[in-house]
């Protein structure tokens, strides 16, 4: 029997995840607001991982679960191949890792800050980033400034693993992913197609899961003076302006869902990043252009300032 309520899906990407994968999916299992479905993409584990899949599957039967071959080719890869596959009915989608602990009431929180949303919906929420136990949890930053396309050509906003979406975003992405090719990330990607499109993005500020932090995360929380000279490093080596022309070529392979307004902009980021200093200034005043925080505000001015857009 199907559960009552919205209809749910969750779609997972796994990779050699055994080591937390239970809890993550006790988590699931235990939502106030059940999943109907829980999708998994799986990129060639040989540690357990699938048989950890099917054996929750024989343990909540009311909850639908596939199993896929994954690409193969990354998380970015898995998760598009996994939002090719959406269930047929679903209301809402879930993204989901591997390693998180969901607190119990993410997708009926979720749901209710997305359902009176007749545009393609976004949401992303605070997590409590931890150590590989789950202690010394601290929440995630809050930004304060508002989320839009400007915002996300430069930034994402929330950690995919936060991510829902709703009919309308389905949708939309469903057949922007078919178009996209390779992105950077997955969650970037959403975020600024459906951004460009005109959707809406809503930003939970209660934490909604506990983000692991170990040596597997391909990402990580992004916190404390290391991460900062991280991505300073790759900054400066030209990782950010590669990554641009990575998103550009995706934005561009689906620019007819775009609205007329963000497709200018698009235009606009391109041509920039080829400007010589004064009209590159210029042109990224014009287009209001920005990042989060003090210190993300900082680098994109650099990145500015040294053409690494």
């Amino acid at each position: 029997m199907a559960p009552d309520g919205p209809a749910v899906a969750v779609l997972m990407a796994t990779y050699h995840g055994a080591a937390h994968l239970a809890a993550q999916l006790d988590s699931i299992a235990a939502q106030a607001l059940s999943p109907r479905w829980l999708v998994v993409s799986d990129d060639g584990s040989t540690d357990g991982t699938p048989g950890l899949v099917h054996d929750f599957a024989q343990r909540h039967p009311a909850i639908e679960v596939t199993l896929l071959r994954g690409p193969g080719q990354g998380a970015a890869a898995n998760f598009l191949h996994l939002l090719a596959h959406i269930p047929v009915g679903a209301e809402f989608v879930a993204l989901s890792d591997q390693d998180d602990v969901w607190l119990a009431g993410k997708l009926a929180d979720g749901v209710t800050l997305l359902r009176d949303s007749v545009r393609p919906g976004l949401l992303g929420t605070r997590t409590l980033v931890c150590d590989e136990s789950l202690g010394r949890a601290h929440p995630s930053p809050l930004w304060r400034r508002p989320f839009g396309f400007g915002h996300a050509l430069v930034q994402s906003f929330a950690g995919g693993n936060t991510m829902m979406l709703n009919r309308a975003a389905i949708a939309l992405v469903a057949g922007a992913a078919a178009e996209a090719g390779q992105v950077v990330m997955h969650d970037w990607w959403l975020y600024q197609i459906i951004t460009g499109a005109g959707g809406q993005v809503v930003f939970d500020a209660c934490p909604q899961l506990y983000y692991r932090q170990h040596g597997a995360n391909q990402i990580g929380a992004n916190r404390g003076p290391m991460a900062k000279l991280h991505r300073l490093r790759a900054l400066l080596r030209g990782d950010f302006r590669r990554w641009n022309g990575i998103n550009l070529r995706a934005l561009r392979a689906s620019a007819h869902r775009l609205t007329p307004e963000n497709r200018a902009v698009l235009q606009g980021f391109a041509q920039l990043r080829d400007l010589p200093l004064g009209p590159r200034i210029v042109l990224f005043r014009r287009l209001g252009l920005y990042r989060q925080g003090v210190a993300g505000t900082a680098s994109l001015w650099l990145a500015v300032a040294l053409g690494r857009l």
